[in-house]
């Protein structure tokens, strides 16, 4: 039996802080794997915002390409339609029904959750693993495990994790490059090169519509 992290994100782009999640939880519950899933079609997102599914998951191959516990998956980038996490985890645990999935948030996504589709069917199929960034106490953290494993009778406790305090996202570097600055040391190296090479962001709202995006 494996025990895997999953990653999801829409990864528009990717940046170290993902990785740095990624590692963090990795190690701090001795995960076999992190497998990243950039998402397909969102239903919380504005599609015209994000680039094409095959673009976002070329850059993170890239990114995790020196890391052997690294995989990436295109299932929310093939799949029709919107897509959602219920779904893809109902699809690993019919693919790999004898490995532990572990869902890596942070405590933004601890405390939403619940409010996403069909959540208990996450729940049923997987782990939580919540990151502490800083901008929720554990205490905080720790109330809403409680909560949620009390609401959905959770036969996994909730794994809540200290991290690092990081102000990295996407938007900060879409915002970066649209005015020129530099991005070094907040993306992989190889993801900056494609960046550039294909002149990403450089524009407002100059991203396509992905049809297969989530």
């Amino acid at each position: 039996m494996r025990r895997i992290g999953i990653m999801g994100g829409t990864f528009n782009p990717v940046h170290v802080g993902h990785l740095m999640l990624a590692e963090w939880v990795r190690d701090a519950l001795k995960l076999d794997e992190v497998w990243f899933i950039p998402t397909g079609s969102s239903y919380m997102k504005d599609s015209r915002d994000i680039l094409p599914g095959r673009e976002r998951l070329h850059m993170v191959e890239l990114a995790i390409q020196d890391n052997p516990f690294f995989r990436c998956l295109d299932l929310e980038i093939v799949r029709e339609g919107r897509t959602y996490s219920y779904e893809t985890l109902e699809q690993l645990r019919a693919g790999y029904p004898e490995d532990m999935f572990y869902f890596i948030t942070g405590a933004d996504c601890l405390f939403a959750i619940d409010s996403w589709k069909n959540p208990e069917r996450i729940f049923s199929n997987c782990t939580l693993a919540a990151a502490g960034r800083g901008d929720v106490s554990l205490e905080e953290m720790g109330g809403k495990k409680r909560e949620l494993e009390q609401k959905f009778q959770m036969r996994e406790e909730i794994q809540v994790i200290p991290f690092l305090s990081l102000s990295v996202s996407s938007t900060l570097i879409r915002r970066r490059i649209l005015q020129g600055q530099s991005i070094r040391y907040l993306v992989p190296d190889r993801v900056i090169s494609y960046i550039e090479e294909k002149g990403f962001y450089r524009e407002k709202n100059d991203v396509k519509e992905d049809q297969k995006s989530s």
